[in-house]
């Protein structure tokens, strides 16, 4: 019978050659789980979301409290508001994670994968900040209005933008109901970006530790790797379970328990943690469209990855350079997000100076160290 309704429906028949069926390497670790958790979080995020926008309302007289009644009166509300709320900060770890397997074992040789792979990021992040914008508390107001502040830097055009995106001469009703549309409707396109980004994966095959794009050494996918998923996904809603029940609020900002209001500015504004390395870049700037250009390259430069090539690329990992360079890189992300906490004084400001130098110096480094490695090694 199961054969007969794979025979006969195609969609089933596509479903089950490309996830049950598919050849995977068998040699990948742990690191490769984070891709079926950020699908697991991707969905975690849309049924608690579609649950809470049930009972939200996307009016700034009316917002804060309609968090306030979902956590107290609607039937485990907090529950879900909470997951929500966490869930975020769980999907940039996962996200972040897999962007760092994909540096470190050189996955942008599959350029298709890895650029849907950025347009993605790009999308979530958005869709993150509109979310972080929702609950109008003051640091969601404040933030709000500083970051789309920003796009006031472009030249002539600037101003007119800012006052388009807000509905009004400033943050206002019209922003809230315009940033609540978009924050609904930006994770089904997400869903939509993610099945081209797996549609061009399942053209490529998955990477592997030794980089090696061999099919002698495949095997399906359903039920060595179904188990291993599975066992990610258990751990990971008992991580999520334990930060709820335990301390649910650690990873949020204490003045958002605070109604926004536009005549008092908190003393030190600062986004969600995920944000905070793409803020201290933005900071360490003077120049405002500078720091602009320099937020948006901090994510945009990664679109160069696929055009860092060698005729060694397969084993390069391997080598202590290329682990220092990674290692390197790891560290100055973490520094630049502690910084991004930080206030705007001395010596924050030099130190956020110096870790974007290093920050971009790694996209230059790494085609030089590559090109140094085909000379050595391949004579040219």
């Amino acid at each position: 019978m199961l054969k007969n309704m794979i025979k006969h429906n195609p969609i089933i028949k596509i479903t089950y050659n490309s996830i049950i069926k598919l050849p995977t390497p068998l040699n990948i670790s742990i690191w490769w789980n984070f891709g079926s958790l950020l699908g697991l979080c991707l969905l975690i995020q849309i049924i608690s979301g579609l649950f809470l926008s049930m009972h939200y309302c996307p009016n700034i007289n009316f917002a804060f409290n309609s968090i306030i009644h979902i956590c107290r009166d609607v039937n485990y509300g907090w529950l879900m508001r909470l997951i929500h709320m966490n869930g975020a900060s769980f999907f940039f770890i996962c996200l972040y994670t897999h962007m760092g397997r994909g540096l470190y074992y050189m996955s942008y040789k599959f350029n298709k994968v890895w650029n849907i792979g950025i347009i993605i990021l790009f999308m979530t992040m958005a869709t993150a900040f509109l979310g972080y914008v929702l609950p109008w508390g003051q640091m969601s107001f404040w933030g709000a209005t500083v970051i789309t502040n920003l796009i006031s830097a472009i030249p002539y055009l600037g101003e007119s933008i800012v006052l388009w995106i807000w509905g009004s001469f400033s943050v206002d009703n019209s922003t809230l109901n315009r940033f609540y549309s978009l924050h609904f409707i930006m994770p089904f396109i997400i869903l939509a970006m993610v099945i081209i980004h797996l549609t061009f994966l399942h053209l490529t095959g998955s990477n592997n530790p030794l980089g090696t794009n061999s099919n002698l050494y495949k095997i399906s996918f359903h039920p060595y790797f179904t188990i291993k998923d599975s066992l990610g996904f258990i751990t990971l809603i008992f991580i999520m379970l334990m930060l709820i029940m335990i301390n649910p609020y650690m990873m949020g900002d204490p003045e958002n328990f605070s109604p926004a209001n536009p005549f008092v500015t908190p003393i030190h504004i600062q986004p969600e943690w995920y944000f905070l390395f793409a803020y201290a870049i933005l900071r360490s700037i003077p120049n405002k469209l500078g720091g602009v250009i320099a937020l948006f390259l901090s994510i945009s430069i990664y679109f160069i990855m696929p055009m860092i090539k060698n005729n060694f690329m397969f084993t390069s990992k391997f080598y202590p350079m290329n682990q220092i360079m990674f290692w390197s890189m790891i560290n100055i992300f973490l520094l630049l997000t502690w910084l991004g906490a930080q206030p705007v004084e001395s010596p924050f400001i030099l130190m956020s100076q110096i870790m974007t130098i290093l920050y971009f110096m790694y996209f230059i480094i790494l085609p030089l160290i590559m090109k140094l490695w085909d000379t050595i090694i391949f004579k040219k």
